[in-house]
């Protein structure tokens, strides 16, 4: 039987409805357990719906607007299919295995036959539960199920761990055998090749999807500093540089514009964040301001220099954030730049590097007696497309920087999502 946790399935037939399944799922800590935790959440966040189908988990576990659905034979550990799986590692085939698949068939397909597609995690390439491997076969065979996507982290046939477990013949044959009405995906091109030679057909007939990561978790961002990171749109640019300043005359804010033109002549997307607000009781400060986004715009860079001032959830009224929220840019930013004409000491000289964040900035006090150097220092006069060439040579060096700018780029959960997880529901359209 079926028993919810967390709220039922959704029976509208007006929304892509996808459903999630393995042996197991959060809280139970496991790798593969980690994955479905995170893909439900690029669901959730994307505002479509997800059910996770599994023998043991809680859907408290999961973030609140998915589904859990638990049925208890789904749980490798479950007795009675552990009991078959003992049988089975020694190459025998109990009676009750399709007694077990056929009781896991009637559970299941009232369940799935209301999902658009079913991502399966597993259980079509190993053998921890192989009555719903073939109950999983037989819906699959009547059509209860639809667009199947078989997401293979492990592979039981290729891996010399598990290949004493496996035996010719059925039941074991349905873990090496291609099926036309399954999608099939793997983790890396290493189990990409693997699978592929496993079934006799081109690689390319298996996707690839990476794990990937939670910028948020990693870099201990807080929920004001994660919201405005994503109105900006940082994540996604070749480049972060930060200026932990308010607007001043001072802080030489015309070269920084400048700097970021002559940038975007080289990368595809350099970005400027400005922290600090201009003073709004005070005329010529508001007056200058405006001077800025006037150049801004003359030069082009309307979306690459970002004023955190005007990058509010409301547009319309300014914007000031505290320490924490600049300390979640320092952590996002990729370098650290002051291009001020004066500075009485130069705090973010520090600041750069305790995150350890490459510092550029022209020679003020901190930088000459503390960054040494260790910081590159620019002149305050200076050429911004010489500077600019400067600042790409600076970082382009640094192996750091490379993997940061393709991981976030590239293997975020949610530039995965949309890239690679995302059409492959969409296939049932």
């Amino acid at each position: 039987m079926t028993e919810p946790g967390g709220n039922s399935a959704s029976n509208s037939t007006d929304v892509q409805r996808t459903a999630i399944m393995h042996y197991a799922a959060p809280p139970v800590v496991g790798g593969v357990e980690a994955v479905i935790e995170a893909h439900v959440q690029t669901f959730v966040q994307a505002g479509l719906s997800v059910t996770v189908i599994a023998g043991r988990g809680n859907g408290d576990a999961l973030p609140s607007k998915a589904e859990f659905v638990r049925i208890p034979k789904i749980d490798s550990q479950h007795p009675e299919i552990a009991q078959v799986s003992r049988q089975l590692r020694q190459g025998k085939v109990p009676s009750a295995l399709d007694a077990l698949a056929n009781q896991l068939v009637e559970t299941l397909a009232p369940v799935l036959s209301r999902f658009d597609s079913l991502i399966v995690h597993n259980i079509l390439t190993k053998r921890f539960n192989l009555p719903l491997t073939v109950a999983l076969s037989k819906l699959l065979d009547e059509g209860i199920i639809q667009n199947c996507i078989a997401w293979c982290h492990d592979i039981g046939w290729t891996s010399d761990h598990s290949l004493p477990n496996l035996h010719p013949g059925y039941p074991w044959d349905l873990l090496r055998t291609q099926r036309d009405d399954v999608s099939y995906v793997t983790v890396s091109e290493h189990r990409q090749q693997a699978l592929a030679d496993l079934f006799g057909c081109p690689p390319e007939e298996i996707a690839v999807v990476y794990n990937g990561v939670d910028p948020s978790l990693l870099l201990g961002l807080t929920e004001e500093g994660r919201s405005l990171v994503d109105r900006m749109d940082l994540l996604a640019s070749d480049l972060i540089l930060l200026m932990p300043v308010r607007v001043t005359q001072a802080k030489n804010i015309e070269l920084a514009l400048g700097v970021v033109a002559a940038l975007n002549t080289e990368v595809r997307d350099a970005r400027l964040v400005l922290t600090g607000p201009p003073d709004p009781h005070d005329e010529e400060s508001m007056a200058y301001f405006r001077d800025l986004q006037t150049l801004r715009s003359d030069l082009g860079v309307r979306d690459e220099m970002r004023f955190v001032f005007e990058s509010g959830p409301d547009g319309e009224e300014g914007f000031t954030i505290d320490m924490t929220v600049v300390a979640d840019l320092f952590r996002v930013s990729d370098v650290v730049f002051m291009p001020s004409h004066r500075e009485g000491f130069g705090m973010p000289v520090l600041e750069a590097g305790l995150v350890g964040k490459p510092m550029i900035c022209t020679e003020v006090p901190a930088a000459q007696e503390i960054g040494g150097e260790d910081v590159l220092t620019i002149d305050p006069e200076g050429d911004p497309e010489r500077i600019a060439e400067r600042i790409l040579s600076f970082v382009e060096r640094s192996p750091v920087h490379r993997l940061r700018r393709r991981v976030r780029q590239g293997y975020t959960w949610k530039a995965i999502f949309e890239r690679d997880i995302k059409p492959l529901i969409t296939r049932a359209e």
